[in-house]
């Protein structure tokens, strides 16, 4: 088959990259098509298929704000010719999943979320306080259009695989679709879990610096406890992010740092901070991998990854949990989210012997890569089977019916 593999866009290696690799592995023959593409910014497996562009890529100052062109996305994205593919399989939490495909192809889409900034958590990208009043104008301006091509471009695709439950429950109720689900995948040979001598002092977050990730919450819970926090990231809300580090002194925003720096980080962490609510999320996993324990927010995705304190044995984690929204610095809901992420620390210190790096690293080995591309492997040949035989049942119905006619 001749495939095409479609992607928002690539100026990093995150969780949404890292699946794609994993693509670009099982499928090495095929052509890749995104909005735009930082070179260099990703692996070597992903730069090798030399990205297509639309016209994204060309604007001006498109590579650092890219974001403020996000209602000329759809249009971007429906510019692609695909009519030489046979397969297209996108990977997509914003437009990828609306690519307009040929009626003989099969399109699959590994979804990471339904386009997050105009459904769950609009109000942590476009709420008050949440950038500036030009920015939150052109949100509310724009996201009715972004809602409604989002629904409309839905059954572009044959067949949906979401990254968790949690985010195939979002697109039976934005798009009223199935999804299968395929839990992202975690480079297992790239972590080692370390004795108890050998961790350091240090909790850690590795994460976007995108509002819903709620590092925020993180800064002002650790800090406030005199705790060390390292932070490994970078984004739009990095000045907010920074300035309220300053505050306290061990609290680290290192930036956006090599891999192996990121490995010896996990695996000498006390203890991998999770604090926003996730559509499914690699790091998690990868704190596992390493043999060190997650302290998440529950809800979302870390659901699925994670085994609390005294809910099972062997736990690999714990949760801490918040009544309502988190809402922005200096709210209620806020001050409640550093409250109940402070305690789950405390509990995390008063329980440490019960977590095993051991158990960490069995737990993550269900999500290992090699499981992942079976997994994908057999579901889009499934899908593709499923996509042949409708079209064979079509072609049968119109035969039928001109015979009738005759």
């Amino acid at each position: 088959m001749r495939v095409a593999l479609v992607h928002d866009w690539l100026v990093g290696m995150r969780g949404g990259e890292k699946v794609l690799d994993a693509f670009c592995e099982l499928y090495p023959g095929a052509r890749l098509f995104t909005l735009l593409h930082q070179p260099g910014a990703c692996s070597p497996r992903i730069e090798a298929l030399r990205p297509v562009t639309s016209f994204i890529d060309r604007l001006p100052f498109a590579r650092s704000r890219y974001r403020y062109y996000l209602p000329l996305f759809p249009h971007a994205i429906e510019s692609f010719d695909l009519s030489e593919f046979d397969l297209v399989l996108s990977s997509s939490h914003c437009v990828a999943k609306g690519v307009i495909t040929p009626p003989r192809a099969t399109h699959v889409c590994y979804i990471h979320t339904p386009m997050r900034y105009v459904w769950d958590q609009y109000q942590d990208y476009f709420g008050p306080g949440r950038g500036s009043p030009l920015k939150r104008f052109g949100a509310r301006l724009f996201s009715t259009y972004l809602r409604n091509w989002d629904e409309a471009s839905a059954p572009r695709v044959d067949r949906y695989i979401a990254n968790s439950a949690n985010v195939a429950a979002r697109v039976e109720k934005r798009y009223r679709r199935e999804a299968w689900v395929a839990l992202p995948p975690v480079d297992l040979e790239r972590f080692t879990p370390r004795s108890e001598a050998e961790l350091g002092d240090y909790y850690l977050i590795v994460s976007a610096f995108a509002p819903y990730k709620r590092v925020d919450v993180a800064i002002e819970a650790l800090g406030r406890m005199g705790r060390a926090l390292k932070i490994v990231g970078s984004g739009e809300d990095e000045p907010r992010l920074r300035a309220l580090a300053r505050s306290y002194p061990k609290v680290e925003l290192l930036g956006s740092v090599r891999e192996e720096e990121v490995t010896r980080l996990f695996e000498r962490c006390r203890a991998l901070i999770f604090p926003g609510e996730e559509d499914a999320g690699i790091t998690p996993m990868e704190a596992q991998a390493a043999g060190r324990p997650v302290i998440a927010l529950g809800r979302g995705g870390a659901l699925e990854l994670v085994r609390p304190l005294g809910e099972v044995a062997s736990p690999t984690g714990l949760f801490f949990q918040v009544e309502g929204s988190i809402t922005a610095q200096g709210t209620p809901g806020f001050e409640s989210a550093v409250r109940a992420l402070s305690g789950a620390v405390e509990r995390y210190e008063a329980n440490r012997a019960a977590f095993e790096p051991a158990a960490a690293r069995a737990n993550a080995e269900r999500f290992g890569r090699e499981q992942f591309k079976r997994r994908i492997g057999a579901m889009v040949e499934r899908a593709v089977e499923e996509r042949q035989r409708g079209l064979e049942a079509g072609f049968e119905r119109a035969r039928r019916e001109a015979g009738e006619v005759a």
